[in-house]
């Protein structure tokens, strides 16, 4: 009996997030599960620091990008 419950690709539980930098306000799309610290192109401010998992976001969220 096959079980109806499983979806045959799975959704990914990872994001891109849009957010925006809150010294020079440059907007960057960053991976929601970086694995390095993510700093901003414009002004170098960390963006995101990796905590083994889900990155924790220093900065706002402007947008999720699916």
């Amino acid at each position: 009996m096959m079980n109806t419950n499983k979806q045959i690709v799975p959704t990914p539980r990872s994001r891109f997030l849009r957010v925006k930098c809150t010294d020079c306000e440059h907007e960057q799309v960053i991976f929601g599960n970086a694995s390095t610290v993510v700093t901003c192109i414009v002004c170098g401010r960390t963006l995101a620091e990796p905590t083994g998992g889900r990155s924790k976001i220093l900065t706002p969220i402007v947008e999720v990008l699916e």
